[in-house]
């Protein structure tokens, strides 16, 4: 069990979190892995969106893989065509092209006992492997509010998710269900459009300004010439970026530098007081995600844009019914309403003696260092529950992860295992030591009602910590955290 090449290796997803286990396995000398790919193409959630105005929320520089820097970004902030044209580029520079198995929609994974898993695709074409990596994105599965008539609308209405490019917008009544990350970025550019734009607003948001700007043809150049020059900007981009754990900190004196901040964003943009008291959030910085944009607030100035700060009660066939009763007439409904993240049922996953992933994760979801659950061998999580620090790019913190995935895999060839499985004591006192810092951070308090909780009480996204203590942890990790399966 001790040759590499003789493990075979699937990955599920070719986003950046897959390709970023794809070139860790190929650096290692693993290279009988395929990348299962549901889509067409790789590039995950930025091949997926194609909404007006998406972008991404971090600098441009510390949103690519350290080991691949690109001197090409046209801007600090950019967008999702030149990020998807990005990691499609690196799929190609790394070697994955030959190991990519597009339009392959992994439907199950079972473990059968001997160290294997079968998977079997929506197709029903089936594939065996002795590894797993799930390496599949958080920002896949729509959800729609749950309120009535949905259908029963006449118009045309869409989630945010797969955006109708076939529909115009031009001189339309549009109505903007949301005002999160995804209506952030599209409420200004619907607007340029719609003969009338409504947003509604159940609860507000903090928003940052973005102060994007182009990168001038010099500053390009010196990218391209001086790699040492690329380097420090990314360093300097990633120290910015440091100062988000302290933001998030409650009583901590970053948190209300940060509020005070867009508190100041909202009066100097939005000319109406009683609209500025409306977008203005209740609850502490970084209990719901943090936005940028330099647009949105003052798109809610235009005369074609109004904003009701109300949540959907219904649809019907004209439009739809704030919670107060209030009828709006639309002939577009859009629904940024956001995803189901750790969504681990898109994939019915069973274990050992019968365990399903998803039953598990509902139950509890957590996980050793964000990538491997107690019940599934040789499974693991490229980014799992608690596997991403909020002061870190997601490039750095999937980076960190497989590397420990791969690394222990070299462990359990080196010991001629045939399958690990990480021991339940150790997660179960790992994750009683993250349960008792939950309350240190605005997402994770239990005042706090967002994606970040879940119903159980669980705070199962992000580590409750910053990024060089995630990554030192990841650096204790060993074989002894596991048993033979």
């Amino acid at each position: 069990m001790s040759d590499k090449s003789g493990l075979r290796i699937g990955i599920i997803g070719a986003g950046p979190a897959g390709i970023a286990a794809g070139h860790a396995l190929l650096e290692q000398g693993f290279d009988n892995f395929t990348i299962f790919e549901k889509s067409d193409a790789a590039g995950g959630t930025w091949h997926l969106h194609s909404y007006p105005g998406l972008a991404c929320d971090l600098w441009a520089h510390i949103y690519s893989f350290s080991y691949r820097p690109n001197p090409n970004w046209s801007a600090n902030f950019v967008e999702q065509p030149e990020i998807e044209a990005y990691l499609q580029q690196c799929v190609r520079e790394f070697g994955l092209e030959p190991r990519l198995a597009l339009n392959t929609n992994i439907a199950s994974a079972r473990y059968q006992g001997d160290g294997t898993w079968l998977l079997t695709t929506a197709k029903h074409e089936t594939h065996v492997m002795d590894v797993l990596i799930n390496a599949m994105g958080g920002q896949h599965t729509a959800i729609f509010p749950e309120v009535d008539g949905i259908e029963s609308f006449n118009g045309d209405y869409w989630h945010s998710t797969y955006w109708n490019h076939e529909v115009p917008l031009e001189g339309k009544r549009v109505v903007i269900v949301g005002s999160a990350a995804a209506a952030v970025q599209i409420v200004p550019k619907v607007a340029e459009q719609a003969g009338h734009l409504t947003v509604l607003q159940r609860t507000p948001n903090w928003i940052m300004p973005r102060n994007h700007k182009l990168y001038s043809p010099f500053l390009k150049s010196a990218f391209h010439r001086f790699p040492r020059f690329l380097q420090l900007w990314q360093k300097g981009q990633a120290l910015m970026m440091g100062v988000v754990l302290e933001g998030v900190t409650l009583n901590h004196k970053r948190m209300e530098q940060f509020e005070a901040r867009v508190h100041k964003f909202i009066g100097e943009s939005i000319d109406d007081p009683a609209v500025q008291t409306a977008v203005t959030p209740s609850d502490h910085y970084g209990c719901k995600r943090g936005l940028v944009s330099d647009e949105y607030y003052p798109t809610l100035n235009r005369d074609n844009v109004t904003l009701v700060a109300e949540g959907l009660k219904r649809v019907d066939a004209k439009g739809i019914v704030t919670e107060s009763g209030r009828e709006i007439e639309a002939d577009v409904i859009i629904y940024c309403t956001g995803y189901s993240v750790l969504d681990f049922n898109r994939i019915d996953v069973v274990g050992r003696d019968d365990r399903h992933l998803a039953e598990e994760m509902v139950r509890e979801p957590i996980a050793y260092k964000g990538i491997a659950s107690p019940g599934f061998p040789n499974y693991f999580f490229a980014a799992g529950p608690n596997g991403l620090a909020i002061n870190a790019s997601y490039f750095r913190n999937i980076e960190c992860n497989v590397s420990t995935i791969v690394r222990l895999l070299e462990e359990k060839q080196a010991a001629g295992l045939s399958a690990i499985e990480v021991r339940a004591d150790v997660v179960r006192d790992y994750n009683k030591e993250l349960s008792d810092r939950y309350e240190t951070y605005s997402w994770g308090a239990s005042s706090c009602h967002s994606y970040y909780r879940t119903e159980t009480g669980h705070a199962p996204f992000l580590f409750p910590g910053g990024y060089k203590e995630y990554l030192a942890l990841h650096g204790t990790s060993s074989l002894s955290d596991f048993q033979p399966a």
